[in-house]
């Protein structure tokens, strides 16, 4: 009997319990300790496809964590399958593509050395040190290697040495990046993966075998400094993406052919809205007359809807004695991201990274009192921050830009209508411009804050309560909030559905203390007030830079830097289309007029390339009946219609903001 017992006994502690968490859908098993997650898979195979095709699950999350499939479980554990289909399913995916393709830097060049290869937004990439620049004949045989290493579907192992054995076998292998991170991680052991005859520092998981690849396509090579830091060695960094079949990632690249289309810096030189100039400086941007027309009717429309909102304007200086940023804390925190310091009479002076601490020192100013609140101060102010060379990217990524800064100071009990007040005026701009569809996250405190748990739970509380109010769908994003407070973050889906981090809503405990802020109560003692810092747009730089990949430079009607061209068919229609161009510019409209001794068609054309809206084209008959033919940029032509028709169109198009007419 109790042999019997004991042996039920020993049975039981031989089996583990998991969940299968499969796109929500759970299922319970019974499983023998020390059960891999292949050998899982193949057990659930019947609802989750087999381990072997294109989407079917390569990995796996045991209680959250990522795993390789054959990881052994030997305690009761979550399973959920990884596959290309989740955003962690595809960084796994091409993690393991960016090993493929350095296995085929070692086979064609083993004399170079590799760096890091991490997963990236849509691809990966791996920084190599080579002696001479990889050409496109390189990454043309670089693919085809890959291909020899898929074939071959080595399996893919993870091992694990101690980090002293580590430093030792890497500098055997004459791989000195490898070493310098080893060094640099300070851990007891680490984990290297092993395929074939490669082997490669890295946390992992990865795919099971070589043969789980798709397609893999090398895409470019560009310069990047070891680690970011430009006084170290510079690097070949290898660009590719990969899915798991041929038509998705022809797909990927035809997006790709249409997103160079529409690439922002290629537009700006065709269409003359901007320019970067090695005289000045990169990360610094020129505003071209018909970039600067642009952002006129951004700001004119920005500045109207804060005046509606309650807002008032202010204008703060573009530097400041460093002990302002000492006494905000960047001096502390924000270091490595501020411009050197200049002297300046015996006192070292800063170019303002950020525009808080001027609205808190106007605050400051005078006493206020809790009937005052809130006070909303806006501003288009411009900042400087020491971005490295290595990260500039046209107007997305700069060193001197201008936000749409504004920062309210309010009581406790006044949090979360003004939160649901910047929330519906983000909304209204962001959807003005052609933004409809956003992914928003809220960040909840991080391990390190400032303030009490009570002020970051109220916080936390009134940000969640207001997206709820305004009917606004978000994901928790734990642990991201700022030192200083909770954040609403908002990012914005273009035509092509990538997302763009714009509007920003934070609550701060700490520059209100830090500035000894203070409001004097109904009970006529002083309390602090609660800073909301928010920005809509971000910057107008990279702003405007979202708006031409996200209009192809076809901006509707009321952005479109020329609203109209109009062309004469020949001189004796000169008069004439003064005459109309005058009209439209008493309303507002701008407008051009194409004088030139060309044929109509190159007029038309050209004007097409520009993006102009409206071609609106005079000859004898439109003189003769006092109206105009009208072509559109899409080439689409429009009846003839009166001078005043052609007025009434124009102007109400450009009231109602509408949609570009591309």
């Amino acid at each position: 009997m109790s042999s019997t017992r004991q042996g039920s006994s020993d049975h039981a502690q031989d089996q583990i319990s998991i969940t299968l968490n499969d796109h929500g859908a759970t299922q319970t098993l019974t499983c023998p300790r020390g059960i891999t997650g292949t050998d899982l898979l193949s057990r659930a195979a019947g609802k989750t496809g087999t381990p072997s095709a294109p989407f079917a699950p390569f990995a796996m999350k045991v209680n959250g964590e990522l795993k390789d499939l054959p990881t052994p479980l030997i305690q009761n554990a979550t399973v959920e399958w990884l596959t290309f289909d989740s955003p962690e399913g595809k960084e796994v995916y091409r993690h393991s593509s960016a090993h493929l393709l350095a296995q085929a830097v070692k086979r064609l060049f083993p004399g170079a050395k590799l760096a890091i290869g991490p997963p990236i937004e849509e691809g990966f990439y791996y920084d190599i040190d080579y002696e001479r620049p990889f050409t496109p004949d390189d990454l043309a045989k670089l693919e085809a290697a890959i291909n020899d290493v898929i074939q071959a579907d080595l399996p893919i192992t993870r091992h694990e040495l101690p980090s002293a054995k580590a430093v030792e076998f890497f500098t055997q292998r004459q791989e000195p990046y490898k070493v310098e991170l080893i060094r640099d991680f300070q851990v007891p052991t680490v984990s290297y993966y092993e395929q074939g005859d490669f082997i490669d520092l890295c946390e992992g998981p990865h795919l099971p075998s070589t043969g789980r690849m798709g397609a893999i396509k090398l895409l470019s090579v560009a310069g990047a400094y070891w680690r970011g830091d430009e006084k170290k060695p510079m690097l070949q960094r290898i660009y590719g993406t990969s899915f798991p079949t041929a038509d998705a990632l022809q797909a990927h690249l035809t997006r790709l052919e249409q997103l160079k289309q529409r690439d922002h810096r290629k537009l700006g030189r065709e269409l003359d809205l901007f320019s970067i100039q090695e005289t000045i400086g990169p990360g610094l941007i020129l505003w071209h007359p018909k970039g600067a027309a642009i952002r006129q009717q951004i700001e004119a429309f920005w500045k109207r809807l804060h005046e509606e909102h309650g807002y008032q304007f202010v204008y703060t200086p573009h530097v400041a004695r460093l002990d302002l940023w000492k006494t905000s804390g960047h001096v502390d925190f924000y270091r490595e991201n501020m411009f050197p310091p200049m002297e300046i009479e015996g006192a070292d002076y800063e170019l303002k990274p950020m525009n808080c601490p001027f609205h808190l020192l106007i605050y400051q100013s005078h006493l206020r009192s809790y009937r005052d609140l809130p006070i909303r101060f806006a501003e288009l102010g411009t900042v400087y921050r020491f971005e490295r060379s290595g990260v500039l990217h046209g107007l997305l990524r700069v060193r001197g830009f201008t936000q749409d800064d504004a920062h309210i100071f309010c009581r406790p009990d006044q949090v979360e209508e003004e939160i649901s007040r910047v929330l519906e005026l983000t909304t209204t701009l962001l959807g003005a411009f052609g933004f409809h569809d956003y992914d928003i996250y809220l960040s909840t405190r991080p391990e390190h804050y400032v303030g009490t748990l009570e002020h970051w739970e109220a916080a936390t509380s009134a940000l969640s309560t207001a997206l709820t109010r305004r009917r606004l769908a978000y994901q928790i994003d734990p642990g991201e909030g700022v030192f200083y407070g909770p954040k609403i973050d908002i990012k914005v889906k273009d035509l092509f559905g990538r997302a763009w981090q714009c509007a920003t809503v934070q609550v701060d405990f700490n520059l209100p203390e830090r500035f000894t802020l203070a409001y004097r109560g109904e009970d006529s003692r002083e309390h602090a007030p609660i800073m909301i810092h928010r920005a809509l747009m971000g910057s107008l730089e990279r702003f405007f830079g979202i708006l031409i990949e996200h209009y192809g430079g076809a901006f509707p009607t009321w952005l479109a830097p020329v609203q109209a061209m109009v062309i004469p068919i020949s001189e004796a229609q000169a008069a004439y289309a003064e005459s109309i161009a005058e009209r439209l510019r008493a309303r507002q409209i701008r407008v051009e007029i194409d004088r030139r001794n060309e044929k109509m068609g190159l007029k038309i054309r050209e004007a097409q390339l520009q993006k102009i809206p409206y071609m609106i084209v005079v000859g004898g008959r439109e003189q003769e009946q006092q109206t105009v033919s009208l072509r559109l940029r899409s080439g689409e032509q429009i009846a003839a219609l009166s001078v005043d028709a052609l007025l009434d169109r124009l102007s109400r198009e450009i009231a109602e903001r509408g949609p570009s007419t591309a």
